[in-house]
C-alpha cells in the first residue's frame, strides 16, 4: 500500500490522461502541468484549480487514497477534489476581504499549516485559485516555487474559452453527469379522467 502522497501522484497521472481526452492543446497543457506538480513535490495530498466564481476547473483528484490512511483520523474533508475546491474557493474570498478592509492590495498567497497537514491558496492573473492540500512535514518554500511557476505558467493561458472547455470537462467526468446520461426519460402516463376530459366536453 503506498502513501498518501504516492496515491496522489498515481490519482494525477490518471485523471490526467482521463481529463485530458478530446481537449484542446491548451488544456492538455494546464493538465499536464498540474499532474507534472503533483510528481515534483514530495509531500502534495491534492491539487486544484478554481475559478473566481467557485467552481473546479483542474484537480490531481487524490481523494482516492486507501481507507486505511484516513480511519483513525476524524471524519470530515479529506482532501478531496470537490472538498478542496470548495475550501480553496472560501478562503480565498474571506483573504480578498480582509486585504480590502486592510488597503493591503491583492492577495498573493495565503498559507495555513495545521497539526496533520497543510493547506495553500495562490492567486492567478487571471483570478483563479490554485489550491494545494500537504502535508505536515512538507517543505513549504519548494510548495510554494512550484506554485508560483505553474501560477505563471496557467496565467498566460487561462482564458475565458478555456476556462469554459475546463469546466465542462469536469462536468463530463463527473458521476451525477453520467447518471443522467445513462437514465432515460420516462413519459408520464395519462389518467382516465385526463384522457377523456375532451371527450366529455365536447359531448357538453
Amino acid at each position: 500500500m503506498g502513501t498518501p502522497s504516492q496515491t496522489a501522484r498515481e490519482g494525477a497521472r490518471t485523471e490526467g490522461a482521463a481529463g485530458a481526452f478530446g481537449l484542446s492543446r491548451e488544456a492538455r497543457n494546464l493538465h499536464w502541468l498540474l499532474a507534472n506538480l503533483v510528481e515534483e513535490v514530495p509531500g502534495l495530498l491534492s491539487v486544484a484549480v478554481v475559478s473566481s466564481d467557485g467552481l473546479l476547473l483542474l484537480s490531481s483528484d487524490p481523494g482516492r487514497v486507501e481507507e486505511a490512511a484516513t480511519a483513525d483520523r476524524p471524519q470530515g474533508p479529506r482532501g478531496s477534489s470537490a472538498d478542496l475546491a470548495t475550501i480553496v474557493s472560501g478562503l480565498g474570498s474571506l483573504t480578498l476581504g480582509a486585504a480590502k478592509l486592510m488597503d493591503g492590495g491583492g492577495v498573493k498567497q495565503t498559507m495555513v499549516a495545521m497539526s496533520e497537514g497543510s493547506l495553500f491558496v495562490m492567486s492567478i492573473s487571471d483570478g483563479s485559485l490554485l489550491g494545494v492540500h500537504a502535508t505536515p512535514d512538507c517543505d513549504m518554500s519548494v510548495v510554494a516555487y512550484h506554485m508560483a511557476l505553474f501560477v505563471g505558467r496557467a496565467g498566460h493561458v487561462l482564458t475565458p474559452e478555456l476556462r469554459s472547455e475546463l469546466r465542462h470537462s469536469v462536468e463530463a467526468l463527473s458521476p451525477e453527469a453520467e447518471s443522467v446520461e445513462e437514465s432515460p426519460e420516462v413519459p408520464r402516463p395519462r389518467g382516465p379522467q385526463e384522457s377523456g376530459s375532451r371527450t366529455v366536453g365536447s359531448a357538453q
